[in-house]
């Protein structure tokens, strides 16, 4: 059952009024990646309050950088249910689902993943600098080089307690 509108609707706004475009049925999700001939951002969107309310700020944060992806798209996970399976059955196949979620993909081929692991526990900021790190090395019209990442590098948001990072929100 899907979340009620009038709780998603301000979280869905957090994101279109930076021009995110929404996708709410597969059809939309597949035109989107059929007309994917550059670079396209996809936001997973979710109410999860510990990772979400961190990520929106986040791709606000970085629309602001110097090199952009083409597009931006999100979906609504636990409401754009027909869309968001789409995505990931069709378009994230082999990587495990989660939401929040930030995919930046390339000639419609996912380069660099930003799941809900890379996003508990860290800050608005630190995902930001993620992002822009991975549309520098992939939303440009240069080769991407060879040591282009393809996820956040957590290492440094390690807490020193031991638990993975998936954890860190709780300590």
């Amino acid at each position: 059952m899907p979340y009620p509108k009038a709780m998603v609707d301000p979280m869905r706004e957090e994101l279109t009024r930076l021009g995110v475009e929404e996708l709410r049925t597969a059809e939309e999700v597949d035109d989107a990646f059929e007309d994917a001939d550059d670079t396209m951002l996809l936001v997973i969107n979710s109410v999860c309050g510990c990772a979400a309310g961190n990520a929106r700020p986040a791709v606000a944060m970085a629309r602001e950088a110097d090199v952009q992806p083409d597009r931006y798209v999100t979906v609504f996970a636990g409401q754009d249910e027909e869309a968001t399976a789409q995505v990931r059955d069709q378009y994230l196949a082999g990587i495990p689902p989660s939401s929040p979620f930030l995919a930046l993909f390339r000639d419609g081929q996912p380069v660099y993943v930003v799941e809900r692991k890379h996003i508990e526990g860290r800050s608005a900021n630190a995902i930001a600098a993620d992002l822009v790190e991975a549309f520098e090395a992939y939303c440009t019209d240069e080769e991407p080089p060879s040591d282009a990442p393809t996820r956040p590098d957590t290492g440094s948001a390690d807490s020193g307690n031991g638990l993975p990072s998936t954890f860190q929100s709780i300590n």
